[in-house]
């Protein structure tokens, strides 16, 4: 009986002595846990980082275009929004643009600016949801 004990005794401190504060490491890189999509839990990084973007579905161009409507008009602010939702690629000579998007090949801002903005404010205002 008391052979049991000893051989108990020495099993449970050996595994007490094999746990460490570190987690279980892969590699170089710690283990991580995965939560199932849909619940609130989440990690310590993932509480520290800010959010991005808003949850939900992206925005649409459109309603990227719209958001720039409420910068000041004819400012370096506005363009500056607009070029965020479609960058600038000038080209010498553009064509006429026939859509929002052939707004990015003019060379001068103020034409940029102009072509923006007559095709933002023609788009049909989106719902808001």
């Amino acid at each position: 009986m008391r052979m049991i004990l000893a051989v108990a005794a020495v099993l449970y401190s050996a595994s007490a002595f094999a746990q460490t504060d570190k987690p279980p490491m892969v590699g170089d890189k710690p283990l991580v846990q995965v939560t199932p999509n849909g619940t609130k839990g989440g990690t310590k990084e993932a509480a520290a980082k800010p959010a991005a973007a808003p949850k939900g579905k992206p925005q649409s161009i459109a309603a990227r275009l719209q958001a720039c409507l409420d910068l000041d008009d004819g400012t370096k602010d506005r363009l500056n929004c607009y070029d965020a939702v479609i960058a600038p690629q000038p080209k010498p000579k553009p064509a006429k643009a026939k859509g929002y998007a052939d707004c990015r090949f003019f060379k001068e801002e103020d034409e940029r600016l102009a072509c923006f903005n007559g095709f933002a404010e023609s788009i049909p205002k989106l719902p808001k949801t």
